[in-house]
């Protein structure tokens, strides 16, 4: 520490500029010291911090609006249904400009940077009941201004629906609010959970969170007191957590979707129903995410995630991948099958597992592997999305119940795609038709009903989705031998 502030006071007493002693330390010194340590080890400042907080209450007051960087300005990609913003009109497509008369047009820190949504999302929070002046530029209309009272917003990032008859589908977005198991409880109440037959749980691309929420998720599923995950580290006791059963949860078969880049608390999901074989795993190996962070908060309301621990599964795998022999951008973009082949341990029925590189799936379904052209048009390069701004042209969306693109919206698309002097071939536009119109779908389903709808047409066509159904006779085939398993050990439930 003298060497620290040894070589501060040299950087302050003699460096060019006037040195702003924090972002030495908050951008600088602290941030550097955990990248020694491990690649999630992490330093938020107050504001990062102030909106975890915010994600993991699930609740604040606002406008309820989700918003996104798109060039120089934020676009509305969701007002929450029911919600200030929707109900005084503001919709996806939009661009913010201004709140209450401010500026909100490049805001980023440097010319040909993205603006920075935090900021306009910070200018569009205030307390409850109270006004703010937003000023939208909407393609084929005028600048629209509107006043909008602020309340209080609730987000849910699950949804249940009926894939096919008897066959219940759970999205889990993440496990970032503390919500999730009580949406979870809440949307299998209404579906009508004593009539399931079987579920697919899909935890494709789902980062992670709360390992609270990940344990009750869980745990709704297995046997009463069944261990769900634990953790230990050098100064940390073991820690058990084990589950607490839902009666109407434990009859059906499930098939658990994952990919690579389903991380930390749905590996602990994905762990715990396949070491108690209450669950068929479908996808690719997840990230391979299983260190515990510990919030500890610091002066002037910063905090740091320290790694205090290591997740374990019930079988006594580890879900942590090693990222001791590489930098932490390869740990980051490039993982797979890396498990530990001196790490193998048994599920409850006895089937080999192995641990340290994520979770292995039963049943291998790699990802799609996107052409050229379905990467200039996927939904990040936003084309889609601007395409619709277009195509209603200012108007409210409406569509009848059913739509499918046809011909003459698809020629339409592809005019546009000339316009945008997007790059692309009438042989890669013709092979591919069908991937333009799941996008276009989505896109204005999106518009018309809201996300679910969208995400629900989408899931129902989703080839992985599909061969999820086939596989359930494959997990009913687990749940009915582990059934047999306990009951010969004696165990009750």
């Amino acid at each position: 520490m003298k060497s620290v502030a040894s070589a501060f006071a040299v950087v302050e007493q003699n460096f060019a500029d006037p040195v702003d002693s924090e972002k030495a330390f908050y951008q600088g010194a602290i941030p550097g010291m955990l990248r020694t340590l491990d690649p999630h080890s992490n330093f938020v400042d107050p504001a990062e911090y102030r909106e975890m907080q915010r994600k993991q209450r699930a609740a604040y007051c606002g406008v309820g609006m989700e918003i996104y960087p798109d060039g120089n300005k934020v676009a509305a990609m969701r007002p929450f249904v029911g919600a200030p913003a929707y109900k005084a009109d503001l919709r996806r497509g939009d661009h913010i400009i201004a709140v209450d008369g401010k500026n909100a047009v490049g805001l980023g820190s440097g010319p040909g940077v993205l603006v920075d949504s935090a900021k306009v999302a910070d200018m569009l929070r205030g307390p409850c009941g109270t006004q703010v002046r937003v000023t939208m530029e909407r393609e084929g209309s005028p600048n629209v201004n509107v006043s909008v009272t602020r309340g209080q917003i609730e987000t849910s990032i699950v949804d249940a629906f009926w894939v096919k008859p008897g066959i219940a589908f759970l999205r889990v977005d993440s496990f970032e609010a503390q919500n999730i198991a009580r949406d979870v409880e809440a949307d299998m109440k209404k579906l009508g959970e004593e009539n399931v037959q079987g579920m697919v749980l899909d935890l494709r691309n789902n980062p992670g969170g709360l390992v609270t929420e990940a344990v009750r998720l869980a745990g709704r599923f297995l046997r009463d007191g069944q261990i769900v995950v634990s953790h230990r580290g050098r100064a940390e006791q073991e820690q058990v957590f084990r589950a607490q059963a839902v009666p109407a949860a434990q009859k059906y078969p499930i098939v658990v979707l994952v990919n690579g880049s389903s991380a930390s608390a749905a590996e602990i999901v994905t762990g715990a129903l396949q070491d108690h074989d209450r669950a068929w795993v479908l996808g690719d190996t997840t990230f391979g995410k299983g260190l515990v962070q510990a919030q500890f908060p610091l002066n002037e309301g910063a905090a740091l995630l320290l790694t205090i621990a290591h997740y374990y599964t019930p079988s006594g795998r580890l879900i942590q991948r090693d990222y001791s022999h590489q930098s932490f951008w390869d740990y980051y973009t490039h993982h797979g099958d890396n498990n530990n082949t001196q790490d193998i341990k048994a599920t409850d029925s006895g089937r080999k597992v192995f641990g340290g590189g994520g979770i292995t799936p039963d049943e291998k379904y790699p990802n799609p592997k996107y052409d050229i052209f379905e990467r200039r048009t996927a939904p990040v390069s936003m084309v889609v999305y601007h395409f619709a701004d277009n195509y209603f042209a200012g108007q409210k969306p409406s569509l009848p119940a059913g739509w499918q693109p046809d011909d003459n919206t698809l020629e339409r698309f592809k005019a546009f795609l000339k316009k945008e002097n997007v790059p692309f071939t009438d042989e890669e536009f013709n092979a591919n038709k069908d991937w333009v119109r799941d996008q276009i779908r989505y896109e204005f389903y999106f518009r018309v009903w809201d996300k679910p709808a969208a995400d629900r047409a989408q899931w129902q066509n989703d080839p992985e989705v599909k061969k999820a159904i086939e596989s359930m006779p494959k997990a009913q085939e687990l749940l009915q031998n582990v059934q047999k398993v306990m009951a010969q050990r004696g165990v009750k439930g």
